[in-house]
This record gives C-alpha cells, structure tokens and sequence, in this order.
C-alpha cells in the first residue's frame, strides 16, 4: 500500500465530540478532507450545525447532531442516528470537553479564580461528569458497533499537556499580580483520560479495535498578551499552536498509517514536556 493510501478515509464513517469547538471544528475538516463521512456531535446544536454548513459547501459529507455526551440516551441516539443515515462507525474522536470556568464569586472572597482552597464542589463535580463519565459513556456506545463491526475501528482521545504534567501556575501571573489558577479538575480529569486510553487498549487485546490519545499543547485562541508571553517561554519552539497543528497527528491515529499503534499517546505541545 503507497502510503497516501495509508491516510485515505474514504468510505470510513467517524464522529466527533465537541465537533463545534475550536478544535473540534479542525478534526471535522481534516477526516472530511481524507474522504469521511464526519457526524460534528455537539452539545451547542447552533455550533454543530455552523461546522456542518460550512464543511457541507466544501462538498463534505457531514450530519450535525446536538449530543450530551453525559446522557446515555443522547450517546445511543448518537449511534442510532449515525448508523441510520451511513450504516457504520469507524472513527471515534472524544474531543469534548469542559473548559475551566472559574468560580465568579472568587473576588469577592478575596481569592485568585480556581484557587484549590475554595474551589467549588459543583464545578469539580460537573467536570468530572463530563471529561470523564462523558468520554465512558459516548466511547461505550460507540464502541458496541465497532465490535458487531468485526472488532475494528479507532477511538482517539483528546488529552493535555496538563494531563502529564503538573500546570505551571505562573503563567497566570499579569504584572506581577496573580490573575487565576488553572483549576484542579482539569489535570485531574485530563490525566484520567491517559489511563482510559491505556484500559481500553488492554482491554481490546486481539481486535483491531485501536484505542490512542493526542495531546495538544496550548492552541492560540485569542488569548491575552501576557498569557502567550508566558506560555510561549515554557515551549521549546517559542511560540502557542497554530488550530490546524494538531491535525496531521490526528489524522495518522485515525487511518491506517497507525495501525501499529495503541495505547500510546501521540504528544504535540511545541516541546513544552521535553524540559
């Protein structure tokens, strides 16, 4: 096989989680522009619905579904729905997830946003209920087709950087005063992902069911001066990631140019865990 045909998707069916985010959007575009039919699940069916269009007028195969990845119902109507309008699953990218929302009260108590002290119960329990139990359950449903399939098929999961190592919280430093913290949930949570992907791979020893993580290093988003500065010090290139940097890793975990691989986590962060 000619190794252009290795990368091809072409009658392969894939689902994204968080399919309208940031990052998401680019994971749709990229198994579209391998030849995928691409379901962008979202909880926010405006933003799945806006990534579908705009994947569509390129000539896209796409459907739009708004999912909650932390109902069971809405993960099996995922797969109802997916198997209904293209007949099977290849390709599975949990890609959503909660991003840190500090506790807004926090001025008031006289401390830094996320400080662990005060961290909120709610905020940790709604984080784990979507980071973690989400990615159980929509992997659980998805998973089912891809064994009635022929054991076949690749789950990717989306990690961090902060899901290896510990965050440095200085970065949250803005002349010299402590702006927030980045909470304690999402290393938590982002580490869990890691040992998931490790479960799941041992798990489905002896199928060609592949189970593997990418983890993105920080992804420009119209941050803050002062947060790229700092960040941009820590990585080895200088600089945040570009949106479409993480999308060739993406596509090698999904196609057959990885088939030797699971269990494995496939790093993109600039450097940033290499010092």
């Amino acid at each position: 096989m000619k190794i252009q045909e290795k990368f091809d998707l072409t009658g392969r069916v894939a689902i994204v989680t968080g399919g309208g985010g940031q990052l998401g959007f680019e994971f749709c575009k990229t198994l579209a522009e391998a030849g995928a039919a691409v379901v962008v699940a979202d909880l926010n069916m405006e933003h799945a619905q806006r990534a579908a269009t705009r994947l569509s007028e390129s000539g896209y195969t796409i459907l739009p579904f708004q999912l909650d990845v932390t109902n069971v119902s809405s993960t099996h109507q995922l797969v109802d729905e997916t198997m209904k309008q293209y007949g099977r699953i290849d390709i599975l990218v949990n890609s959503a997830a909660l991003d840190p929302k500090f506790d807004p009260d926090a001025a008031a108590k006289g401390i830094a946003p996320g400080a662990f002290e005060d961290y909120p119960l709610d905020q940790w329990n709604d984080a784990l209920n979507v980071n973690l139990t989400g990615l159980f359950l929509v992997t659980q449903a998805c998973v089912r087709q891809m064994v009635a399939q022929g054991k076949k098929g690749s789950i990717i999961n989306i990690c961090s950087t902060y899901g290896l190592n510990g965050p440095d919280q200085r970065i949250y430093i803005k002349d010299g005063k402590r702006v927030a913290f980045k909470p304690v949930y999402y290393t938590t949570t982002k580490a869990g992902v890691i040992g998931f992907t490790k479960y799941l791979a041992a798990y489905y020893a002896g199928t060609e069911i592949r189970v593997n993580a990418l983890t993105p290093g920080g992804v420009y988003n119209n941050h803050e001066e002062y947060f790229v500065k700092n960040y941009s010090a820590k990585t080895i290139m200088g600089r945040m990631a570009q949106k479409d940097e993480m999308n060739g890793a993406l596509l090698f975990l999904a196609s057959e140019a990885s088939s030797y691989m699971t269990g494995n986590n496939v790093i993109v962060d600039g450097g940033w865990t290499a010092w």
